[in-house]
């Protein structure tokens, strides 16, 4: 099932009564949950909407908010399995649909976001599957870790077919992979990619810098992560010491990830020119104090991080396909600068370099990556994501 989001004319959908399910419903959580909470904000526009969440800080109109309990802080696992069965039964009447957007087993809608668990043991990162004394090994540790075995059953009653139940993959290489791993659900997947909003004015770059105490002078180069080694901040560490001493790298992501690269950049000697910035409240403000951003992600099943820099008119470096599954979609040299191994410092900091040192190249990325924001308006995908909400009810009724 493809779902197509570009200029599609849908049916007129009924007020629904919609439960979506996301534990962090926060936009400093990452990008599954940005994409969340703006889909949830163009659906109330048209349908009541009931959020059951862990944590809330998104504070958006028209929402109702129903907060899950968390006994189990220290234990992941626990507390998802927890989550999952009280949000089974805080859902089992009164909606027209549930959308999951986490390892549960309930929801008509369930959103993929990150590579499944089937995925990451039993696969390599080209999607290949492992054989011999690789796969025998990964077989073992699930059978002996109650944490990977809560997740795997978790995520195979998630995606065991059944009437009225659709699997959305947030990127088409997410998608496919997810085809080779779960080949008995395949006719229920569709593709929704996140999307986004320009920000409603240009912000100033020298008072974004000022209010972020970022240098005044010189290029800024952006990252943006929770996950920094997946995300590839080392890598774009070791680009930094080919680059010249005027460039300057901001970093936005988890705090409690810093002091293992702080203390990479410091060995490097590049403590003056890393600036470690935690999480941003405002992240408008970070991409308006750059030049562009760096991503040389090794694991992003789409990558929101890039569609938001298009947005703020930023070049962007990132990692190919399979890296990063929005790259599929993106051509290189016109619309972003493509990486084909996230591992290469050398070819990263050449991509910088070019960027840099080419107005016309930077401007014509800048042009290509608003041609991408466009593709990605958020009532589009929302539109989408109603026309699965209406055939779901119109095959109940049926």
């Amino acid at each position: 099932m493809r779902i197509v989001v570009e200029h599609a004319e849908t049916p007129t959908v009924p007020r629904l009564r919609i439960a979506v399910l996301n534990r962090c419903f926060a936009p400093r959580c990452g990008g599954a949950e940005r994409y969340s909470i703006k889909l949830c904000e163009a659906l109330a526009q048209r349908h009541e909407i009931h959020v059951f969440a862990q944590e809330i800080d998104a504070g958006l109109p028209g929402l109702h908010y129903h907060r899950v309990p968390r006994p189990l802080r220290r234990m992941r696992w626990l507390n998802q399995l927890f989550y999952a069965a009280w949000t089974a039964w805080a859902t089992r009447h009164g909606f027209d649909v549930v959308h999951s957007h986490e390892n549960t087993w309930v929801g008509e809608v369930q959103t993929i976001h990150v590579l499944p668990v089937r995925i990451g043991l039993f696969q390599n990162r080209n999607g290949q599957p492992l054989r011999g004394l690789r796969r025998f090994g990964r077989a073992l540790s699930l059978i002996f870790s109650p944490r990977l075995l809560t997740y795997w059953l978790l995520e195979a009653a998630r995606f065991r077919p059944r009437a009225g139940r659709v699997i959305v993959a947030v990127s088409e290489t997410l998608r496919e992979r997810m085809a080779r791993a779960y080949p008995g659900s395949a006719a229920h997947f569709a593709v929704i990619p996140p999307g986004v909003e320009p920000p409603p004015q240009p912000l100033c770059q020298t008072q974004s810098r000022t209010r972020l105490g970022l240098p005044q002078s010189g290029p800024l180069l952006l990252f943006v992560g929770n996950d920094y080694a997946k995300k590839g901040l080392k890598v774009v560490l070791d680009a930094m010491r080919g680059l010249p001493e005027t460039v300057h790298l901001a970093v936005v992501g988890d705090p409690a990830r810093i002091p293992p690269f702080r203390e990479r950049a410091q060995n490097l000697g590049l403590e003056s020119r890393v600036h470690f910035l935690g999480a941003v409240g405002d992240i408008d403000a970070a991409y308006a104090a750059a030049d562009l951003l760096v991503h040389p992600t090794t694991e992003d099943t789409f990558g929101m991080v890039i569609l938001e820099a298009m947005a703020h008119a930023l070049p962007v470096v990132v990692s190919a396909a399979p890296w990063c599954g929005a790259a599929a979609e993106l051509a290189d040299g016109e619309e972003a600068l493509l990486l084909a191994d996230p591992g290469d410092a050398h070819a990263l900091a050449g991509a910088v370099t070019r960027i840099l040192s080419d107005p016309p190249l930077r401007e014509r990325l800048r042009r290509g990556g608003q041609a991408v924001v466009v593709r990605h308006a958020w009532d589009a995908l929302a539109r989408a994501q109603e026309e699965i909400y209406r055939k779901i009810v119109a095959g109940r009724d049926r």
